[in-house]
């Protein structure tokens, strides 16, 4: 694979892949304008550099999730999923990820909690990673609706790497949830 070298944030040189790579970035907020800033985040990914196209779901309304479960007291999720044609490397799309959410007030407070603007990367084509700094694919994206109903929207044959096929994936998850 023909490879070159980005420059993260944090001044890290990483190789970038000259062949695009599609990444899967949910986003969800849960306070303020939440589609305004979703619609803004959506932006602020297509205007990152080594980033071909990006396409973004119509978002959903969900429940926020709490550590201990569904929480209705707390406010609603708005919820997307974009497709990232890129080309730089998932380390530092993740960067670029966090510093979007900072320009947009998040506050890594306490874990799972309301939030300004949230984005997570799910996958990066069929790459596998396991590092304190990156997990892939996300390890909780085959339990939550409100990732795999917006990505399967936008792509019916999506496969969520080492879990299987998203649609199915969606359809076990909900037949679960309806189970007594």
């Amino acid at each position: 694979m023909n490879r070159r070298l980005a420059q993260g944030f944090d001044g890290e040189v990483t190789p970038v892949s000259h062949e695009p790579v599609v990444a899967v970035v949910a986003l969800g907020a849960n306070l303020g304008d939440r589609a305004a800033t979703l619609s803004a985040a959506v932006d602020a990914l297509r205007s990152l550099p080594l980033v071909d196209e990006v396409r973004a779901a119509t978002p959903v309304e969900s429940v926020a999730v709490k550590p201990g479960g569904p929480d209705a007291g707390a406010p609603a999720y708005l919820n997307s999923v974009a497709l990232v044609t890129t080309r730089l490397a998932p380390t530092v799309l993740l960067e670029y990820l966090h510093a979007i959410e900072a320009r947009h007030g998040r506050e890594r407070r306490e874990r799972w909690g309301d939030r300004t603007l949230d984005l997570d990367l799910i996958a990066y084509g069929d790459v596998s990673s396991a590092t304190p700094t990156l997990i892939l694919p996300h390890p909780r994206a085959a339990e939550r609706d409100f990732v795999l109903a917006p990505w399967v929207s936008l792509d019916p044959d999506a496969v969520l790497p080492g879990a299987g096929r998203v649609d199915a994936l969606l359809a076990a998850l909900r037949e679960s949830e309806e189970a007594p």
